[in-house]
């Protein structure tokens, strides 16, 4: 079991290090099919082409992982297993609702009905 996850480790580690080799390639051949040609710019190596690659991470998707979401979906699966039945129709309808245009936008307690036409 514990060589099975070693394995499966080193697999992990070798397809990250052939992506980011693939990825680096493919930034520093457009860059410097691109930047040059259209801007003036200096050409990259491959090291530069990779630290542009983390420069770009740290200033758009900052240092969190992907799954730094996982929690949430905790917190809600606690709060709806603490629901009753009565509150969880509730909630499922007053979430449909506001999904498929049933209120949505026309103020509590708004019905479609003949009088009370749909914006839109």
């Amino acid at each position: 079991m514990k060589m099975r996850k070693l394995a499966k480790g080193a697999a992990i580690l070798v397809a990250v290090i052939g992506v980011l080799a693939v990825v680096g390639f493919l930034v520093m051949g457009l860059w410097n099919w691109l930047v040059p040609t259209l801007f003036g710019g200096p050409r990259l190596g491959y090291l530069q082409a990779l630290g542009l690659l983390l420069l770009a991470r740290l200033l758009v998707g900052g240092l969190r992982p992907r799954g730094h979401g996982h929690w949430r979906q905790h917190l809600w699966r606690e709060r709806w297993e603490s629901l009753t039945p009565e509150e969880r129709a509730r909630l499922r309808e007053r979430y449909l609702e506001g999904r498929c245009g049933g209120r949505q936008g026309r103020g509590e307690g708004a019905v479609n009905t003949p009088e009370t036409p749909r914006a839109g």
